[in-house]
């Protein structure tokens, strides 16, 4: 069986199950509206708003919360979500804009894909059509998009995907 909430770690970042008592440290990341602004829910920077995709998040048992190995201090979120035996996927992520320029956000998403494939060959991830900024940072760590789909709320996204490699012959 997957493990949706695997503690995961490197020299830069960590990742942990996300918790109850972490609402008021991860809302202080999500409360700054430029993170939001071309993501389909631009109003998550909203208290009530970030109220409902937390619980949502907590409902999800998938939900990894991420800490910066630095100082421990929470930096963002992401999930695993949609298993099927042959895939999962990984989304919903955010970083503190102290953590934007791709570093973390590569360093997050090799820790998330490294254990996904010990699980599945494809790892999906949907990002909304105007988020310009996701679509990019998905270039940069190697997803390819093959096309589109449905997200879990029925908004058409693009999917991108990336395919575990092949072990490599002696």
């Amino acid at each position: 069986m997957f493990d949706f909430q695997p503690t995961l770690t490197c020299d830069a970042l960590s990742l942990r199950p996300l918790r109850t008592e972490d609402f008021d440290d991860l809302y202080g990341v999500a409360s700054d509206p430029l993170i939001w602004e071309q993501h389909p829910g631009k109003n998550r920077f909203k208290p009530d708003i970030f109220r409902d995709f937390f619980a949502e998040a907590m409902a999800s048992g998938g939900a990894l919360v991420a800490l910066d190995t630095k100082d421990d201090r929470i930096v963002g979120s992401s999930r695993f979500h949609g298993y099927d035996g042959r895939e999962v996927e990984i989304g919903w992520t955010f970083l503190a804009r102290s953590h934007w320029g791709g570093f973390y956000n590569r360093e997050l998403k090799q820790l998330m894909l490294r254990h996904a494939f010990t699980f599945v060959d494809r790892v999906a991830f949907l990002v909304g059509p105007l988020n310009v900024r996701s679509q990019r940072a998905m270039e940069k760590i190697g997803g390819v998009r093959a096309g589109s789909r449905p997200n879990h709320l029925g908004l058409e996204s693009f999917l991108y995907e990336i395919h575990k490699k092949p072990p490599a012959k002696p």
